[in-house]
């Protein structure tokens, strides 16, 4: 089919990334595809809040989407985009404490209205509490051990491709992931 005009899909992520560049939606949509999974599950890690989860990892795709043309083929996409997606979430965060801020003005007769996001212990099944008590655990750790933990063990980096990701060496993330799952055994014991 030489006269056919169906467009060929980018195989990888160098080839998506020139793709989207040209200005072709395969290029942007291969990138997302192969992305936006790992990119929400370690947002989602990081904020323990799902639906934050969801607009930071669509920021985080935007701002990416944005640099496209500093990114560095000789990088590994996933490493460039989950520094991205971290610093998204370091955003979220700063901008979390003022918008409690303004949660405690409210006035309190609107209190009433604030739904309870606890789950309900009667109904909820015991895997579902379970998951729930370690994804609160993970995100009540401080960045610095919560970011390679994420990394390592949720999205299946190596300790050097974390530590690259972090701009830290790789002991530094084996100390900290060490440190991290101390914490959490500690937590599920207590």
């Amino acid at each position: 089919m030489a006269g056919s005009s169906k467009q060929v899909e980018p195989d990888d992520d160098a080839r998506a990334v020139e793709a989207a560049l040209a200005g072709r939606q395969a290029g942007y949509s291969a990138l997302m595809r192969r992305h936006r999974e790992p990119v929400f599950r370690m947002v989602r890690g990081h904020l323990g809040d799902e639906a934050a989860a969801l607009d930071v990892t669509q920021e985080s795709f935007i701002a990416a989407f944005q640099a496209l043309r500093r990114y560095d083929p000789a990088r590994a996409f996933r490493g460039w985009i989950l520094r991205i997606a971290l610093n998204k979430c370091r955003d979220w965060r700063r901008r979390r404490g003022v918008r409690r801020l303004f949660t405690f003005a409210s006035p309190i007769e609107d209190a009433h209205a604030v739904a309870d996001a606890a789950p309900d212990p009667e109904t909820a099944l015991a895997s579902a509490h379970a998951v729930a008590t370690i994804h609160v655990a993970i995100t009540d750790l401080p960045d610095a051990l919560k970011e390679p933990l994420l990394l390592c063990a949720m999205e299946g980096l190596t300790q050097d491709e974390a530590a690259g990701i972090l701009g830290i060496s790789r002991k530094a993330v084996e100390t900290r992931l060490y440190r991290a799952r101390q914490k959490l055994a500690h937590l599920a014991e207590g």
